[in-house]
This record gives structure tokens, sequence and C-alpha cells, in this order.
């Protein structure tokens, strides 16, 4: 009986020197994502459904519905939860910046509206909510980004 404890017991410590050897890692669907966010995750999501995981050199995020709206969740490679984003309409834009983008951004269209909740917790010096704006006219194509103060801020070129 001793015999099968100890033999469990150390094939239970080799199992997890092995997974803590890869850092925590866990393979989701031919990505490695870290255990600490699948946790957080699977905490602070308890109701996602269809769940894609996509790990880059910088971040790990995973793509989910919830309550039939689709969002993408966003953690650092040590699994610490950044923010979440989702598509919204463009008439959560404030009145004043849909404004000023019609004067700074004459001939652009509004293509995509996306809202991004940040985690404060993280990085206190970011906006605790920004939205952020595809515009595209038949040459170019920018994102700019609306601030909790509703100013309105170049962020990228697109093409």
């Amino acid at each position: 009986m001793k015999k099968i404890f100890l033999t469990t017991a150390i094939a239970a410590l080799l199992s997890v020197n092995v997974f803590a050897a890869d850092g925590g890692k866990k393979n989701d669907g031919g990505t490695n994502v870290s255990y600490i966010a699948l946790h957080g995750f699977t905490v602070d999501f308890a109701d996602a459904k269809d769940v894609n995981w996509t790990v880059t050199k910088n971040t790990q995020k995973a793509t989910f519905t919830v309550d039939g709206v689709r969002k993408t969740a966003f953690y650092n490679l040590n699994g610490e939860y950044l923010g979440v984003t989702q598509r919204v309409d463009a008439k959560a834009i404030p009145a004043k910046t849909m404004k000023q983008i019609s004067k700074d951004y004459a001939g652009y269209d509004v293509n995509e509206v996306i809202v991004y909740q940040a985690n404060t917790d993280i990085n206190s010096n970011i906006d605790a909510t920004s939205y952020f704006v595809d515009l595209k006219n038949d040459k170019h194509e920018v994102l700019v980004r609306i601030t909790q103060q509703a100013n309105l801020e170049f962020f990228q070129q697109v093409k």
C-alpha cells in the first residue's frame, strides 16, 4: 500500500514539475495559453460560449460570446487581465465627438466602432473606457480613439 501511495505521489510531483517547467502554459486549440489567463477568464467570464484563444508575442486573447454579444478579452503574457472589447453602434459616439470627426475627417465614413474597457488596476494611466473608430474613404483608412472626456485622438493609419 505504501508503494502505491509513494508511486502516486512521485508521479504527481513529476507532473507538477513538468507543468511548471513550461511556464504554466496549457495548450488550448493549438495555442499556448497561460494557466493564469485561462483561470482568470473562467472566473471573469463564466457564461462565455464559443471561446477561441490566440497567443501573440505580446498578448493572449480570448474571443467569445456572452448573451449573444461577441467580445474579446486581452491578457498580457503573465496572464494578467488587460481589458475587454466589443463592437458597438456608431450611435455610442458622443455627439460632440461625432461632429469633430465630421470636421477633421471630412469624406471618411464610420466603418466600425469598438469600445475598450481597460483594467485600470494594471495601468492607472489609461482611460477605463475608450472608443476606437475605424474611418474609411476611397484611398485611406485610419483608426481614431475617443477618450473618456470625449476627446478625439489619431491612433493609427490602417491603410
